[in-house]
């Protein structure tokens, strides 16, 4: 796969901030457009079962208001799969989601919930709704995404984050298998977690992958330059690393 790697920009922790003070400000709608704005090729919103950050109506919102997709990340349950039937997003990632957790801990045991999944894929997919499945760049859990009609899977990228060294060279390699594997298969690549200016160029110049999504560390960098430069400098980065 080669072309223009796609930058999904997730705004879920400007609603974080939001709801801190539990105000209308600031709007995670306006984030996303500046996102847009600033060269983002689609927006991402988690979800969560607790709304600790996204709201059902910042959904609403969103789609309503951006020109870009929207990517709704949520948990594998009747209550998310009813939401996004009602609300059509572009694509629905599902990721695996503990009320206890801080953010996503790592991917989603596709092949030990194959029959859980099967039956909520279909319906997504029935209705239009282009559906992903967050992963470790595991062998075994693409198979699993294959035989569970996932056209688009998105590998954790956590664990080469947060490596130094041959540690996380060594996660690269995973990543970059994972990735040729997954496209020989028929199945898009995106990956994301953990991604900042310093550790994407590596994953960007993977050639398999079609698209990034990062979040945290964008909205953080926004505080001291901005976002809409923020969200350029990442382009530009992952423009450079292709």
């Amino acid at each position: 796969m080669t072309g223009k790697l796609r930058l999904g920009v997730n705004i879920d922790h400007v609603a974080t901030v939001r709801n801190a003070r539990g105000g209308p400000t600031p709007d995670p709608l306006r984030a996303a457009q500046i996102a847009q704005a600033a060269g983002a090729d689609g927006i991402t919103a988690h979800l969560r079962e607790d709304r600790r950050h996204i709201m059902d109506a910042d959904i609403a919102h969103l789609i309503g208001g951006i020109a870009l997709p929207l990517n709704l990340e949520m948990a594998a349950t009747e209550e998310m799969v009813a939401i996004a039937l009602q609300h059509h997003p572009h694509a629905a990632c599902i990721v695996p989601e503990r009320r206890e957790e801080v953010t996503t801990e790592g991917g989603l045991d596709a092949e030990g919930q194959h029959n859980r999944l099967k039956p909520l894929i279909a319906r997504l997919s029935d209705a239009g709704i282009r559906v992903s499945l967050f992963i470790e760049p595991d062998p075994r859990q693409i198979e699993a995404a294959l035989q569970l009609g996932a056209p688009v899977v998105e590998f954790h990228t956590g664990a080469y984050a947060h490596a130094e060294g041959e540690a996380q060279a060594e996660q690269l390699r995973r990543i970059a298998d994972a990735a040729a594997l997954a496209a020989k298969n028929g199945i898009e690549p995106h990956a994301g977690h953990g991604l900042t200016y310093d550790n994407v160029a590596p994953i960007a110049a993977i050639p398999q992958l079609a698209e990034l999504n990062i979040g945290h560390f964008l909205i953080g960098e926004a505080i001291f330059v901005g976002l809409e430069a923020s969200v350029r400098r990442m382009r530009e980065l992952m423009d450079a690393a292709r």
